[in-house]
């Protein structure tokens, strides 16, 4: 006799998984700090699909800007952001 788990049974946290970076929503005020830091405008972010399985799960919406969290052992930690995108 097989018996089949149900999908929701499979179903895991990918932000937990190791080789996914922390990916948090920034606030208004935290994304005008960062692009005056950086004298980049909004629209010369890189894009993340709003369809990508991170996006999704973190409830972010399009226009939302991630900050995307990267350790690294030779680089250390290493910031970058993303514009949530069609």
């Amino acid at each position: 006799m097989i018996i089949l788990a149900g999908v929701n049974s499979l179903k895991r946290d990918i932000l937990k998984h190791e080789l996914v970076p922390e990916h948090v929503i920034l606030s208004e005020t935290e994304i005008k700090k960062i692009l005056k830091d950086t004298d980049f405008k909004r629209e010369q972010l890189p894009k993340i699909k709003k369809d990508d399985p991170v996006v999704k799960e973190i409830d972010a919406n399009v226009g939302d800007i991630l900050q995307i969290t990267r350790n690294s052992e030779t680089a250390g930690t290493f910031l970058t952001y993303r514009i949530v995108d069609d």
